[in-house]
């Protein structure tokens, strides 16, 4: 069984920064990728950042690209989301994704519990 446990969100005004993090645990062979999602009320769930674990590659969605930074500690298996520039409309609940290995045969995207980030004044 594998746990995805995010921390970090919270209520900030326009223009401040915020750090999401995101800690894997469990039977863990592996970990391919893991990223991060956001779901605003009434809306779909989105892409929001990934990166492989390896080699450190990052994606980004066009939305926030050079104003949030996705990084990873291997040692940890833990991903961070340093959120800059916040706008009104990245309010919205960060899923953490994960793609891991659990076995030789068994490999499954998992998610956490999600934390909300509001950015307001």
């Amino acid at each position: 069984q594998v746990q995805l446990v995010e921390s970090g969100g919270g209520l900030v005004e326009p223009g401040g920064s915020l750090r999401l993090s995101c800690a894997a645990s469990g039977t863990i062979l592996s970990i391919s990728t893991m990223g991060w999602y956001r779901q605003a009320p009434g809306k779909q769930r989105e892409f929001v950042a990934t990166i492989i674990h390896s080699g450190g590659q990052t994606i980004y969605a066009d939305s926030v690209k050079g104003r949030f930074t996705i990084s990873r500690d291997n040692a940890k298996n833990t991903v961070y989301l340093q959120m800059n520039s916040l706008k009104p409309e990245d309010t919205a609940v960060y899923y953490c994704n994960g793609n891991i290995q659990i076995s030789p045969w068994s490999q499954n995207d998992y998610w956490g519990q999600g934390t909300q980030v509001t950015v307001s004044s």
